[in-house]
């Protein structure tokens, strides 16, 4: 086994693990509540807003886009994808829809609501209720509503207004934001109060507010350590670890302290200059969602010296604020949540980046990562996480002179990604990075 790791190209983060395992124990944990008779909730992502909420509530929540993630690295998304054609959903849909849906269509239509026996990590038990969001996606709505009827459960589509960078800065507009995000989820408590039969313990969800804050906080100090060269830490294992505060998985105190590991641990790489690859040739940028099912294709990279430093914007954590001043806890989730999606605004106005929350992270990444390019993944059955893409290519070149290496693909439907074709185009593309080093020196940039 050590000369097993000894040839691995990536040297993964040991720290990585736990968090890892944090998937597993979610998805265990909600078979358990519904064996228990406990309710259990499919979730869509949310950026924070909900989360808290179900998680103060111990209500155990999966969620499916993650679980399209999952059936895609395993292997079995194929079949709920053709079963999901089959009844009539198109093909160029969300492929985490499409699994889900085909999942869902199995479970209710031949299993009569038990678990399918292939799914892994023990499944996704029927849910009490469904808990959708307006966030980014194009699907949200009529997915969740399409898996509403399936299982015959409610669906609760929680609100996420996102105002462009010029718009955010009107005279007042924050704060209405504030106070409609503050409205609406207070309504959403009273809707899991009416579903579960009791009533919210405000005091835990202060807690839960607390802790979620703090977690991403210490995440983001990790991605902080990042910027070093050699880089300490791999795109790999960013995506391994990351469920633990984007969905809140597992206990959160110890999700806390996983973390507070994982960051003593890159710390320790940072002291010793220990890289995630052994030879750094390149520093590269991944937007936006990576192919979960040739995750592989990142080591075949990694022997080329490339080294994926920073990643997508829709997964990472929020630039900190204090809102240690904020007593209510449903203000404290708005706001946080908030900080999220405007946290780059202001910087994007400075640089006169319209393309706030979906363009500008990928300048300040390039920047102050010291990337030499960006690896882009358009998405043929998302459009959400595709369509910015050649504007962010655009602005990398024109701002920056770092180059961008487009490939298409998906990130369930593994006949939609070649990854033969797209490491032949590496090499091409290592001219291309080293012809604008130069440039960028003589442009006075410092990288």
């Amino acid at each position: 086994m050590a000369g097993e790791k000894e040839k691995r190209a990536i040297n993964r983060l040991e720290s990585m693990r736990p968090l890892r395992a944090k998937v597993n124990e979610t998805y265990l944990k909600s078979v358990e509540a519904m064996q228990a008779g406990k309710p259990a909730v499919w979730g869509m992502l949310n950026f924070y807003y909900g989360d808290p909420v179900l998680k103060a509530m111990d209500i155990e929540v999966v969620y499916p886009e993650n679980y399209g993630a999952i059936a895609a690295a395993t292997g079995v998304a194929q079949q709920y994808l053709d079963r999901a054609n089959a009844d009539g959903f198109p093909t160029h849909l969300c492929g985490y829809s499409l699994t889900t849906l085909g999942y869902a269509s199995r479970m209710m239509k031949e299993l009569k609501g038990q678990i399918p026996p292939e799914a892994p990590l023990g499944g996704m038990p029927k849910p009490l209720f469904l808990m959708s969001s307006a966030a980014i996606c194009d699907a949200r709505y009529k997915w969740f509503q399409s898996l509403g009827r399936y299982m015959d459960a409610p669906v609760w589509t929680l609100e996420a207004p996102t105002p462009g960078v010029k718009e955010f800065f009107i005279e007042g507009y924050y704060d209405r934001m504030v106070d409609l995000g503050v409205k609406h989820l207070s309504s959403f408590v009273t809707f899991v109060e009416d579903m579960v039969g009791r009533k919210m313990d405000w005091d835990k969800l202060d807690k839960t507010a607390n802790l979620m804050i703090e977690i991403n906080r210490v995440w983001h100090e990790v991605n902080e350590l990042r910027k070093v060269k050699p880089c300490p830490m791999h795109s790999r294992d960013f995506w391994s670890a990351m469920p633990a505060a984007l969905f809140l998985a597992g206990d959160l105190e110890d999700s806390l302290g996983l973390y507070q590991d994982m960051y003593k641990e890159v710390k320790g790489r940072v002291d010793s200059g220990t890289g995630a690859i052994p030879e750094e040739k390149y520093r590269l940028v991944f937007a936006e969602l990576p192919p979960w099912h040739s995750l592989s294709f990142f080591d075949k990279l990694a022997e080329r010296g490339w080294n994926f430093v920073i990643e997508s914007f829709g997964y990472r954590p929020p630039i900190p604020i204090d809102l240690s001043k904020v007593s209510d806890p449903l203000e404290r989730i708005t706001r946080f949540n908030l900080q999220f999606f405007a946290g780059y605004y202001e910087d994007a106005r400075k640089q006169n980046v319209l393309g706030g929350a979906f363009a500008y992270p990928y300048l300040k990444y390039a920047r102050e990562w010291k990337c030499d390019g960006a690896l882009l993944h358009p998405l043929i059955s998302c459009r959400s996480a595709s369509t910015h893409l050649p504007y962010v290519s655009n602005m990398l070149m024109e701002k920056l002179k770092v180059p961008s290496l487009s490939i298409e693909g998906d990130i369930v439907d593994l006949r939609l990604f070649n990854p033969q074709d797209a490491l032949a185009r590496a090499e091409p593309f290592e001219e291309t990075m080293e012809h604008y080093r130069k440039m960028r020196k003589q442009e006075g940039l410092d990288w």
